[in-house]
């Protein structure tokens, strides 16, 4: 603060500085939109964002992962995969989905599976918190009915509860409603859990005074009710996803996010939708293939990936966007549930691999080639194979392919955005570039703050200047930009050259930031030839 010299001496006065820095944003928090579990998703998550840090937090949020016909589990499979891929930092918003009558009855939320033994009133009732359907069934069963002292009445028995790899079984559970003091804490709510306490991941029970008679003796595997209508339904619908993409909803109210991803979903306007919020977010979206895109003719009548995206399949559109790229095919993995074979949407892998390259390489980095590692997969959807002519095809249309190579893996083997085929936006048409640009854009938007309500003149531009010219420096350092010489790897311009006197008076200050970024060598050519007329030695 300013001093009043009073008397013959030194006095000191602390002056603030006007140098600034500018944090660099993050560049792989993944966003990811969809339907998750129907039964263990906690009910306040349903339109908000949540943030997690590993799949354990998903678990614990949202149920983890499930398995049946009518509902895919693509968002939880895609969580699984980011992480296993090298992912660390995501934001879940989960989408509630219903029942919607294709006969034209009226729309209901989906009912838990439930056995009951005995009757409501006088019974015990079994609830699933796991869906099931003719292919998923979950199972009770009761064996070794036995008495307490080995005499009449029948009052413990074992419980075993099945659904698909997974089996839980309780030993020496209570049936007698009014047990004795040593097997109080064997009664099925305190063993399997209610409703409000669940304890079993498989079901919960509401037992109710009396016990059924058919507790008196063994029950062999019968499986729970699923509770589903008999009239041909659906639980997808492109609204409940508008409703996340909103002004104002879950994705506004995210500070920063820098992918997006709405696993296993191309329906041309859910797309279009999420790649709108990308563009207002400053992020990039990683689009799925439709599950029935196939590689080439080989696959007739199914559509091929590279019509679909040349707007020449009746009927299938993806939208046209520099902020998102396209990648194909689906992915071959093991159910960690069962082990059994499934096919996965790429996005989720994608996303995972574009993190660790981030961490490993840096955004300017092209998240593709032999680096580009795929985990946890064991290779491409067999209609998803293709020859290295045939990806020559698809690459110029902004197809980025996943290709298994022998003796590598399965990588990442494109790095192109979805407006790759158009000449207008060729200074986009790379992944890497176009994600480069959009991190300067978010570094420098959250770190410049500090500049509105200053004086609007040279003291301030030059203050400006030398930050960005700072930052813009440090990531030349690290080799973000093509050039030998900062000079010609950026231009960073805060004068009276950019800012005009209408400007200051209209409370502008413009800034103008020129970079040279890095392009991925697509194409490698060797040339080679041969020594002539040389003389043997």
């Amino acid at each position: 603060m300013p001093v009043t010299p009073t008397y013959p001496g030194i006095y000191i006065e602390e002056i603030l500085s006007n140098s600034h820095t500018i944090s660099a944003a993050p560049t792989s928090v993944t966003v990811f939109v969809g339907y998750t579990h129907p039964f263990k998703t906690k009910p306040h998550h349903y339109g908000e964002a949540v943030q997690i840090f590993s799949f354990a937090d998903y678990e614990r949020e949202f149920g983890g992962l499930f398995d049946v016909d009518w509902l895919a589990d693509d968002v939880g499979r895609a969580v699984f995969q980011f992480f296993n891929n090298g992912g660390g930092v995501g934001w879940v918003v989960a989408l509630k989905p219903r029942l919607h009558d294709l006969g034209g009855g009226p729309t209901t939320d989906i009912s838990p599976p439930t056995l009951t033994l005995g009757t409501a009133a006088n019974g015990i009732v079994f609830t699933g918190r796991e869906p099931v359907d003719d292919h998923h069934l979950l199972t009770v069963s009761i064996t070794n009915p036995r008495a307490t002292t080995g005499a009449a009445p029948i009052d413990l028995a074992d419980l075993t509860i099945g659904y698909g790899g997974r089996a839980e079984t309780y030993r020496r559970v209570t049936l007698n409603p009014a047990p004795s003091a040593a097997d109080a804490g064997n009664t099925l709510e305190k063993r399997i859990g209610t409703a409000d306490k669940p304890v079993s991941s498989l079901v919960s029970v509401a037992p109710t005074a009396a016990y059924p008679a058919q507790w008196t003796g063994a029950l062999g595997a019968t499986p729970l009710n699923s509770g589903l209508p008999v009239n041909p339904f659906t639980t997808y619908s492109p609204g409940d996803f508008s409703d996340a993409f909103e002004a104002d909803k879950a994705l506004d109210k995210i500070p920063i996010f820098n992918l997006l991803l709405v696993p296993g979903i191309w329906d041309p306007g859910v797309v279009s939708g999420a790649l709108a919020v990308a563009e207002h977010k400053r992020a990039f979206m990683i689009v799925d293939p439709p599950a029935d895109a196939v590689a080439d003719p080989t696959g007739f009548p199914l559509p091929m990936i590279g019509d679909i995206m040349s707007d020449q399949a009746p009927g299938r559109i993806i939208p046209k966007s520099q902020n998102g790229a396209l990648y194909f095919p689906h992915l071959r993995s093991n159910n960690p549930n069962t082990g059994e074979p499934l096919l996965i949407p790429p996005s989720g892998f994608v996303a995972g691999v574009i993190a660790r390259q981030d961490t490993n390489r840096g955004v300017w980095k092209a998240p593709a080639g032999y680096e580009a590692l795929v985990s946890n997969t064991v290779g491409v959807a067999p209609t998803g194979r293709m020859t290295n002519e045939r990806q020559g095809t698809l690459n110029p249309l902004g197809v980025n392919v996943l290709r298994t190579l022998p003796g590598i893996g399965t990588v990442v083997f494109g790095a192109r955005t979805l407006v790759a085929a158009n000449p207008a936006f060729q200074q986009y048409r790379y992944v890497p570039v176009r994600r480069m640009a959009l991190f300067l854009e978010q570094s420098l938007v959250q770190s410049l703050g500090w500049v509105i309500f200053e004086p609007n003149d040279t003291p301030l531009w030059v203050s400006i200047k030398t930050t960005i010219d700072n930052f813009m420096l440090g990531l030349f350092n690290q080799g973000a930009f093509q050039g030998s010489t900062p000079s010609k790897a950026f231009q960073v311009s805060c004068d009276a050259t950019t800012t005009t006197p209408d400007d200051q008076a209209n409370g502008i200050v413009n800034i103008v930031v020129a970079f040279a970024p890095l392009k991925p060598a697509e194409f490698v050519i060797i040339k080679i030839a041969q020594l002539a007329g040389q003389s043997q030695s």
